[in-house]
């Protein structure tokens, strides 16, 4: 089944107002720029997103943040985004906060059918006792706050520990980014750009990947494969120009 799509607006045209979606990147590696554009463009607002973090000025969600199409934030690193920081502050942005191999895993148990799993991550924590701040009233005060998770007491490596129980994350859309991808949506991750992608991926209902090169079924070897494609329902060829289209973080050099 070709599953090329004409344009990354048409790719997501259907994601309605409200939807919960899933993120791939880290930092600002791996990122779907080019979707994450058309979803802005498009207007669609109150999205709750699943990300590993939040994007840095206008790169990546913050494009989404700039412009307040984002209700809630499920992500666990959020220290590159001033815009960010703001509106949680301010009561305009929800935030679940979650341990980043938790969220890696709330995902990649979603994507395996897992409702739920145990953790010992969070144990004895806000995590799992509840308290942390989600949403702030205008007013400074805590408007919503995390409620306490269900324990378990485990004998593991011979002594007893207490788990946290972490319900699973199967978003309605994921937005991912691969290097290489065929048309019947088989995709490959440049290094460190596989991340949150897959996981991302697997998770989600209805899943859209942009993809720096286009080829033809049979080009990649099934070795070489980071993704099946029967976790992919669109694809989107970038232009030359899109995919050169990547901000280096925090740019350091020498001294010459």
């Amino acid at each position: 089944m070709d599953k090329v799509v004409a344009s990354a607006a048409q790719a997501v045209a259907d994601i309605p107002a409200g939807a919960q979606i899933a993120v791939g990147g880290f930092g600002l590696v791996g990122v779907p720029q080019v979707l994450i554009r058309a979803l802005r463009d498009a207007g669609v607002g109150d999205l709750e997103v699943i990300s590993n973090n939040a994007g840095a000025g206008d790169f990546g969600l913050g494009m989404l943040l700039n412009t307040k199409q984002i209700r809630r934030m499920i992500a666990s690193y959020v220290g590159e985004s001033k815009e960010f920081a703001r509106q949680y502050l301010e009561g305009e942005l929800e935030v679940e906060l979650t341990p980043q191999g938790t969220l890696a895993e709330k995902l990649r148990a979603g994507g395996a059918g897992i409702p739920a799993f145990y953790t010992i991550t969070g144990s004895g924590t806000q995590v799992a006792e509840g308290g942390m701040p989600w949403k702030y009233a205008a007013d400074g005060s805590v408007e919503i706050e995390s409620p306490p998770k269900d324990t378990r007491v485990f004998d593991t490596f011979g002594s007893e520990h207490t788990y946290v129980l972490e319900e699973s994350l199967a978003p309605d859309f994921a937005l991912v980014r691969a290097a290489v991808g065929d048309r019947h949506g088989n995709l490959v991750f440049h290094r460190s750009a596989r991340n949150f992608n897959p996981p991302a991926a697997q998770a989600a209902r209805v899943t859209i990947a942009e993809v720096e090169k286009l080829v033809e079924p049979g080009e990649i070897a099934p070795d070489e494969v980071h993704l099946p494609g029967v976790f992919v329902h669109r694809v989107v060829e970038l232009t030359a120009e899109q995919a050169a289209d990547k901000n280096i973080e925090k740019r350091t050099v020498r001294e010459a």
